[in-house]
């Protein structure tokens, strides 16, 4: 098999042929255009004018200050208005409303409504043809029904509750007054009907009423009773006589243990300060004591003559030493009146005591029969509920059967519906637009006939051209075509080697396969499939250049080789190789933020690999997202795979990894990626803009790579090398990634695997 095409030709259409067809039958497409036009406009002669008018009414709870009750509140609009407007318009069309209108016009001798209206009719004709208005109806109320209901239209208007009311005929004054009338009957039946409730409502409130009152005076002369036989009497501020005699005596326990705490404190005031040989004559209770107030006094005498002698005698002399002497004794003389006053306060105290004690005497025996009271208490407090419940019922079914009477009386309800705007007497007609019907016949007959026109020169072939293809397309499209490049790939590697038999005195010839030409590169509108194609058609020739040499390796040689100079060494080619301490660098500095890992023999390379720089990473305290795009082993969790076809969602297939430290996304439960889908590579950009540092897994470097699909990513193209691979090949492989349009590749080493 040879990927060499010859030039094909294909069929496309010609736009210019065609419009040379349509432009030669204009002049017939204009003649028959008119034909119609005029005949459509003869035949809307005939057609009756008809006329619309409408009236408008309003869908709202109405009420007043002047005809609402004294403690009823405005109405208010509630949330359903959809479904209040719809019973309206319900009520609008029902037959005994528009019976009401048929009796008030007389319709039933108008002939539009009662079917004797004379002359011809090409919608009549047509709806006889059709077999409509064959049946005779059953009454002359039938048949006026049914015009009117063919002609009345109800709507409500958009996002309000306007109930528009529409009625079409052939004299607008009659449609008019039909509107109006429709509208003006559904108000009248509404107030109706809102006064037959009152009504309803009166009757039955006058039947309770009389229930209630016997209820009301049974359950108060209950609570009369119960009071007379258990002698619950009320006090002042509505509190039962054992309530008061119990806050009584609770008063007056305080009272008495507050003034014996008094004198109590008081006493061992006085007692401490004689103890301590303080001066008492400051304490109130002291003070208050006439003989001690006559004692200080004296002490103050003495002691202005003791300080008046001082001035003028010695300290030992006989007066001034008598005069102490007086002070000393007047001193002792207070302090025995101060624990005098002391012991009196402790009397005091005593006495406070027992009446504290007889009022606790006072108030348990209050305290015992009161817990009778409070028992019979709740019984009564539970008949005077009871009592003022079927009061209050009573009161409120009294006052509205009031208003309902009064209303019912004068026929003061007020409907919830009102006629907002009238109907008028239409002048232009609304049917037939002579003019909307022209323009569409008009435009239906033009452009049926050019679509005939075109029609026929495509099945003619008039309008078909042949076009020759560049070779540069076919061999385009057949290096796209996944299993041909898999079968030519196949037929190279199977191919036999050509050898040529040689003599010793000639040189050898060595015959190998017919050299593949390389494709033409794709056009540049060709912009949703280069990476892929190209991608293909590198590994496709490296498969077929594989194969030659492989050939070229294993065929027979003579002995005239061994005569010949060896071939020069190849030179070492360049290899672009990265270190993984720079990688890990570059991810933990910021400079590198996306890194794609492919793997020149294994993806288990890439997994080591990214497992190393994922722990770098986190050591540093980045958020890490890894995917895995190249293991093509199937699992149980959603993946990329179910991704691509549309098996799960975005959020499904993001998953924590075992020690909740990095987000991952697995390969999936499918084998395959979608080639159509553009679902990963938007996975891989969304997750570029929430996580710093994104590690991504294409697999091997081949046929069934998954890198073409993440072309034109912003990120790092690392070819993985195992500690075991050829450095020729890698180099070759990171060249033929290059040649497919990957505009840089490095080379990393995956780091030994060391056993635990």
């Amino acid at each position: 098999m040879t990927y060499e095409s010859p030039e094909a030709q294909e069929a496309r259409i010609d736009v210019a042929a065609m419009l040379r067809g349509v432009v030669q039958r204009l002049p017939r497409i204009l003649l028959v255009t008119l034909a119609l036009l005029a005949a459509t406009f003869v035949l809307l002669m005939f057609v009756p004018r008809t006329y619309d008018s409408s009236a408008t009414i309003l869908v709202e709870p109405r009420g007043n200050v002047y005809s609402r009750a004294i403690n009823e509140q405005a109405p208010s609009l509630s949330g359903g208005e959809a479904g209040v407007v719809s019973s309206q318009m319900g009520l609008i069309r029902s037959r005994d409303t528009l019976l009401k209108v048929i009796d008030q016009l007389d319709l039933r001798s108008v002939p539009e409504f009662n079917g004797a209206s004379g002359g011809f009719s090409p919608m009549s004709l047509v709806s006889r043809m059709l077999g409509r208005g064959a049946s005779t109806p059953v009454s002359i109320d039938e048949t006026v029904l049914n015009a009117l209901y063919e002609r009345l239209n109800v709507a409500q208007d958009k996002d309000s509750r306007l109930i528009v009311v529409t009625v079409s005929s052939t004299d607008p004054d009659l449609a008019a007054e039909i509107a109006n009338a429709v509208a003006n009957a559904h108000v009248a039946r509404r107030a109706e009907l809102s006064l037959s409730d009152t009504a309803e409502a009166s009757s039955w409130l006058a039947d309770e009423i009389a229930k209630l009152r016997v209820t009301v005076t049974e359950a108060e002369t209950a609570v009369a009773n119960f009071k007379v036989d258990n002698d619950l009497f009320i006090g002042s501020n509505n509190t039962s006589l054992a309530d008061q005699q119990l806050s009584t005596i609770a008063s007056q326990i305080s009272a008495a243990q507050e003034r014996k705490s008094t004198a109590e404190s008081k006493a061992a005031l006085i007692r401490g300060m004689i103890d301590r040989g303080q001066s008492i004559e400051g304490v109130a209770d002291v003070r208050d004591s006439a003989v001690i107030l006559q004692l200080t006094q004296e002490k103050a005498r003495l002691q202005g003559e003791k300080a008046q002698r001082s001035a003028t005698l010695l300290a030992n002399h006989p007066t001034v030493q008598a005069l102490t002497a007086q002070i000393a004794e007047l001193d002792n003389q207070i302090t025995i009146e101060g624990r005098g006053v002391a012991n009196a306060l402790d009397a005091q105290a005593q006495i406070e005591a027992g009446i504290e004690a007889s009022l606790q005497a006072d108030l348990t025996r209050a305290k015992s029969s009161s817990s009778t009271v409070t028992q019979d208490t709740v019984t009564l407090d539970a008949l005077e509920r009871e009592a003022t419940a079927q009061r209050n019922l009573l009161e409120g079914y009294l006052q509205r059967y009031s208003e309902a009477v009064s209303r019912t009386d004068s026929n003061s309800a007020l409907p919830d519906v009102r006629v907002v705007s009238v109907a008028a007497p239409s002048v232009t007609p609304a049917s037939p637009k002579v003019t909307l019907m022209l323009i569409a016949v008009g435009f239906v007959s033009v452009a049926v006939q050019i679509g005939i026109v075109i029609f026929g020169e495509l099945m003619s072939g008039r309008a078909m051209v042949r076009v020759e293809r560049p070779q540069d397309e076919l061999e385009e499209e057949l290096y796209a075509d996944d299993e041909l490049v898999a079968e030519d790939t196949a037929d190279y590697q199977d191919a036999e080697p050509v050898v040529v038999a040689v003599v010793s005195d000639i040189e050898p010839v060595h015959v190998a396969p017919e050299p593949v030409e390389e494709p033409v590169a794709a056009a540049p509108a060709a912009e949703r499939q280069p990476a892929l194609q190209r991608f293909r058609q590198a590994f496709a020739r490296s498969a077929k250049t594989e194969a030659v040499e492989s050939t070229e390796s294993a065929a027979p040689t003579t002995t005239v080789f061994e005569h010949m100079a060896p071939p020069p060494a190849p030179a070492r080619p360049s290899i672009g190789l990265v270190r993984l301490a720079d990688l890990a660098s570059d991810l933990v500095l910021g400079r590198t933020h996306l890194v794609v890992l492919a793997a020149h023999n294994a993806n288990a390379d890439c997994e080591i690999l990214a497992e190393q720089l994922i722990d770098d990473a986190l050591a540093r305290g980045l958020s890490v997202a890894l995917i895995d795009a190249g293991s093509a082993r199937p699992g149980d969790a959603a993946g990329l795979t179910d991704l691509s076809t549309d098996a799960a969602s975005f959020g499904d297939v993001v998953h924590k990894s075992a020690d909740n430290s990095f987000a991952e996304v697995p390969w999936g439960r499918a084998r395959a990626i979608s080639r159509s889908s553009v679902k990963p590579l938007t996975l891989v950009e969304a997750l570029g803009d929430i996580y710093e540092v994104v590690v991504l897994m294409t697999g091997r470097v081949g046929m069934t790579s998954s890198l073409p699909f993440f072309d034109g990513l912003d990120g790092r193209l690392v070819l993985v090398a195992g500690p075991e691979d050829d450095l020729n090949a890698v180099a070759q492989t990171r060249q033929l990634l290059l040649d497919a349009g990957f505009e840089r590749c490095e080379v990393a080493a995956a780091p030994a695997r060391v056993a635990a």
